[in-house]
């Protein structure tokens, strides 16, 4: 049972979500994770889900599972691309990995209309702005 496992707190990871260009230089929108951590983050597991209200109208996206045996220190990976169409409702990204054997266990949640311009920053691991959530 999870009430079971004792999980540590989790520092130095965040999830970005941020903007880039494609080739015909449209704006691209993608979820990052990043170690910030001086160790390897192993067998991590992010579940992805968005859900919310929009019009009186509930909206609930697919839960998406992604599975990265391993992140280095000080680097990041792609989650997943993003669309804009769905910044209006929660935006939730929970993770679990390891660090030795020790497991840490977060929710991450992007609140509706948190992804605007006006909330952007530079994020300097990712050379990209977006919105960071630690």
């Amino acid at each position: 049972m999870k009430k079971d496992i004792d999980f540590e707190p989790v520092e130095g990871v965040s999830i970005a979500i941020a903007t880039s260009k494609d080739e015909f230089g449209q704006p691209i929108w993608n979820v990052y994770l990043l170690n910030n951590n001086n160790d390897y983050l192993d067998n991590v597991l992010v579940t992805s889900k968005g859900y919310g209200t929009f019009q009186d109208e509930e909206i609930k996206t697919s839960v998406l599972r992604h599975m990265f045996e391993q992140i280095e220190p000080k680097s990041f990976v792609k989650i997943e691309p993003i669309d804009p169409g769905i910044f209006h409702i929660y935006n939730e990204y929970w993770i679990s990995y390891y660090i030795g054997r020790k497991i840490y266990d977060k929710k991450f949640i992007f609140v509706p209309d948190s992804i605007v311009e006006s909330n952007l920053i530079d994020i300097g691991m990712l050379n990209m702005r977006g919105v960071l959530h630690n």
